[in-house]
């Protein structure tokens, strides 16, 4: 199993590119299920997750193809298998992404009850709901979803569809499988992050007729078939915001190519008010930082989109543990999401969590140890720790980093940090 070792202390100075992000190549990688014609997906970044769907498509009996240029080509047959199986989803809830897309294009779909990082629940109830009120006929047996269509139904049904909750990959499974049902669906306290206005923006080049995503109410138009496109996959701004707080602990400068500010405004404004400097440029973000100790620790609360990120959560935590102050962090999101607290503790960090708020004395300084990741972004939190830690940090079990970071070892190196994998 591969660790991180990391010898903190080092200023971050350079230029850095931003890959595509996780959370819409994902679901777009499934909405190529939606055709037999090909499709070309652009800056799919390399990551465990990408490589599991890409086996998972794969095993259901459609193409999919890496290129040297970052692209992927996919093309799905008519005569497409659309199973899910455990074995193959049981380390990615993402896979539930295939759900709407099978039922919609072939009818029918069994997909295993999915996994991924142990950070709260996710039910699967809303992704049910909303399909059995666009016609579908939905069992959960033996681990498995098992939907299917009425004897006689042909399509599934345009439904307006009103979730208990915002969830993300809800809203999407309902995109796709609205994108070839027949008349209109109204997705009402729909989800409005980026990457659902990426995979949007996708579906429509291959047909689709959607009007207000991004808001929280989409409409969808089904239309009776789609075709192919080519689609490039909008920048990972979990990712340039994870560089963003290294970057503003550390110390440094650097260009962040092909980050969005737009996508990252609650984050960007308390990195301001902390005391970083954040621009827009025209090839990406730059930012500008002293230091985390001449900085001022920041309180927030984690909010669907447009608020703070809760996949943002904690990266900005590692630098109020070494910015001046005291500040509260509150997780709203997910209930499990300060399990990297006791890691950070053993760096040497001050902070007291009581229910879903995490109190936090900023300290001059870390000292380098020995850490276990239980997370993916909590992965990304101890690595910012490390690199502002005293001494050398030796981050574990990064198999959850390697799920949403592309590379990010090689791109913290450089940007001259101390850092490299060790088997």
């Amino acid at each position: 199993m591969d660790k991180l070792l990391i010898t903190g202390g080092r200023r971050l100075n350079g230029e850095v590119n931003i890959s595509g992000a996780k959370n819409a190549a994902l679901p777009e990688l499934c909405a190529a299920l939606l055709t037999a014609e090909p499709v070309v997906l652009h800056n799919v970044p390399h990551l465990h997750d990408v490589l599991t769907m890409k086996k998972l498509v794969t095993h259901m009996g459609a193409r999919a193809e890496r290129m040297p240029d970052d692209a992927v080509h996919l093309q799905a047959p008519d005569d497409l298998n659309p199973e899910a199986p455990y074995e193959l989803v049981k380390t990615m809830r993402a896979a539930i992404l295939a759900l709407g897309p099978l039922l919609a294009r072939f009818g029918r779909a069994r997909v295993s009850l999915p996994g991924g990082c142990a950070i709260g629940s996710r039910p699967v109830d809303q992704h049910i709901k909303g399909l059995v009120a666009m016609g579908a006929v939905i069992r959960v047996e033996h681990g498995y979803i098992e939907a299917s269509l009425p004897p006689g139904q042909a399509r599934l049904k345009g439904a307006r569809i009103s979730t208990d909750m915002v969830t993300v990959t809800g809203t999407e499974n309902f995109l796709m499988a609205a994108a070839l049902a027949d008349g209109e669906t109204v997705l009402e306290n729909a989800a409005q992050e980026p990457e659902i206005t990426d995979l949007a923006n996708m579906l429509i080049a291959m047909g689709a007729h959607i009007e207000g995503h991004g808001s929280s109410k989409i409409r969808i138009q089904g239309v009776p078939r789609l075709h192919g496109c080519q689609h490039r996959v909008v920048a990972d701004r979990i990712e340039a915001g994870t560089f963003l707080c290294a970057v503003a602990a550390t110390g440094g400068e650097a260009l962040l190519r092909h980050a969005r500010a737009d996508h990252l405004e609650a984050v960007i404004d308390k990195l301001r008010d902390a005391g970083v400097s954040v621009t827009r440029e025209a090839g990406g973000v730059r930012v500008v930082s002293p230091g985390a100790a001449q900085l001022k620790a920041q309180t927030f609360r984690t909010h669907e989109y447009p608020g703070f990120p809760t996949d943002m959560q904690a990266q900005f935590m590692a630098l109020n543990v070494v910015a001046q102050g005291t500040s509260n962090v509150t997780e709203t999101i997910f209930e499990n999401r300060f399990m990297h607290v006791q890691e950070m503790q053993r760096l040497g960090a001050r902070i007291h969590v009581e229910g879903k708020v995490a109190t936090i004395e900023g300290v001059p300084s870390l000292s380098g140890a020995t850490v276990m990741a239980t997370d993916l972004r909590a992965s990304a939190s101890l690595v910012i720790a490390g690199l502002v830690a005293e001494g050398d940090t030796l981050v574990d079990r990064i198999y959850h980093l390697d799920r949403g970071y592309d590379r990010m070892e090689s791109k913290l190196s450089a940007l001259g940090a101390h850092i490299h994998r060790v088997s």
